[in-house]
């Protein structure tokens, strides 16, 4: 059978998108059933549901099937995040070891008063996000030093649902969402203000009109939160040397520079640090490193399989089906609106990547905005707020996975407490619905 016949045998749409089905059938079901989100590795869900994307494409051989999957999960964009992984745990691990994260922790705990302290977190996270414009950098930088806030308050006996590591993880992966959405050289601000044909600023002042307030009101919500923890961690000594490497990360980030340079750079300096204070030997910085990178085998695991089972659903017409589907019956600019955000929203599901949804739908939705006398700018926000809403709460998306990762916690966990993403993705549905803002500028 020749590749030409095969390409004509177009899959039913539903069957297409069924593995996300199966993954979330198999993770959900299996976590529900053993009443214990901890218990069934995401990983597993994964290779099921791969297995069974492979095995339901009848139009292709074996060796057809295996080769896209294997084109997905050796994508380029997959194998940088895979690589970003590799050193983001080699870094944590390297900084743990010379006490950097402790270092760190006391500076906070000294800064932030206590009952501001959740606040103090969301905002340096909306700060460094919008300055660098990755959430994953974001994440990297700021994680680590979250994790170790909650095992202070831990141990100064702060418990309860607002103390857990997973909360406060959460509450850095929704700041690192503000600015993945709103910074100038964001990835996804880039292309989704390059596919509609407007300008960054023009973007920028439609939405914040509509983001802006999500941030007020989650952060009012954190000092609420924050008033009700009665335990003030003490900061111990700072040694103020081991600071370095953290402080160095986000300059270096705040500076433009490549996150995987970022993170080879901010090791390097890990090591001349613990080699001269003498907290690391050779074979001890080896062993830190291996540590860290065996720590992020889940989430390697994890991204690879994601990037060969959505990139099946894609080849079998699954992303074809959802835009033929949305794009039927039009109606009005209000519905015009929707259908980018439930565009892009879906797109978002099938690749796992927020960039890549907007560049994949970028031209449908430009048609959409061309056709019902849309306006370019807010199409561009809704595009970008979307994506970047679906992004922060779909398990096996990059950020949530580093989070996971450096927190030590599943990445299921964080999800429930992520309240910037769930108010933004409010505030941008009712903006839609009540056609705001109608003016921008």
């Amino acid at each position: 059978m020749n590749s030409n016949s095969i390409d004509k045998k177009k899959m039913n749409g539903w069957l297409a998108l069924s593995p996300l089905v199966v993954f979330l059938c198999v993770y959900l079901v299996s976590s529900i059933a053993v009443r214990d989100f901890y218990a069934i590795p995401i990983s597993a869900a994964f290779l099921i549901a791969s297995v069974y994307a492979v095995l339901i494409c009848r139009a292709k051989t074996l060796e057809q099937r295996i080769s896209i999957f294997s084109e997905g999960a050796g994508n380029k964009n997959v194998m940088l995040m895979i690589w970003i992984f590799v050193l983001a745990g080699a870094f944590a691990s390297t900084a743990k070891e010379i006490g950097a994260i402790d270092a760190t922790v006391n500076l906070a705990l000294r800064i932030l008063p206590g009952k501001l302290l959740y606040a103090g977190l969301f905002l340096a996270a909306c700060f460094i996000s919008m300055s660098i414009g990755t959430s994953v950098g974001t994440i990297v930088a700021l994680v680590p030093v979250a994790a170790g806030i909650a095992q202070e308050l831990a141990l100064e006996g702060a418990t309860g649902t607002f103390a857990g590591t997973p909360f406060i993880t959460a509450i850095i992966v929704g700041g690192a969402f503000f600015g993945d959405n709103l910074s100038f050289i964001s990835d996804t601000t880039i292309a989704a203000t390059r596919t509609q044909g407007c300008s960054m600023a023009d973007k920028f002042k439609a939405n914040i009109r509509i983001v802006g307030p999500a941030a007020l009101i989650v952060a009012i919500l954190y000092v609420i939160l924050g008033s009700a923890v009665s335990v003030t961690p003490d900061a111990a000594a700072i040694e103020w040397s081991l600071l370095v490497p953290y402080v160095l990360v986000i300059i270096l980030a705040l500076s433009g520079v490549n996150v995987a340079a970022v993170l080879t750079i901010g090791l390097a300096v890990n090591a001349l640090i613990g080699f001269a204070m003498g907290s690391l030997g050779w074979a001890s910085f080896l062993s830190a490193i291996g540590g860290g990178i065996s720590g992020m085998g889940d989430l390697i695991i994890v991204t690879a399989l994601a990037g060969g089972m959505l990139e099946l659903i894609r080849a079998n017409g699954g992303l074809d089906f959802i835009v033929s589907g949305l794009t039927r019956n039009i109606n009005g600019k209000r519905g015009a609106e929707l259908s980018i955000a439930a565009l892009v929203s879906l797109a978002n599901l099938c690749t796992a990547n927020n960039t890549i949804a907007i560049i994949t739908t970028g031209g449908i939705a430009k048609d959409i905005t061309d056709r019902f006398g849309l306006d370019p700018r807010k199409s561009a926000s809704i595009m970008d707020t979307f994506s970047c809403l679906i992004q922060g709460l779909i398990p096996y998306g990059a950020q949530l996975l580093m989070a996971a990762g450096l927190a030590g916690v599943s990445s299921i966990s964080i999800i429930g407490y992520l309240y910037y993403p769930f108010v933004m993705g409010a505030l941008a549905f009712l903006a839609i619905i009540f056609r705001f803002p109608r003016k921008y500028s």
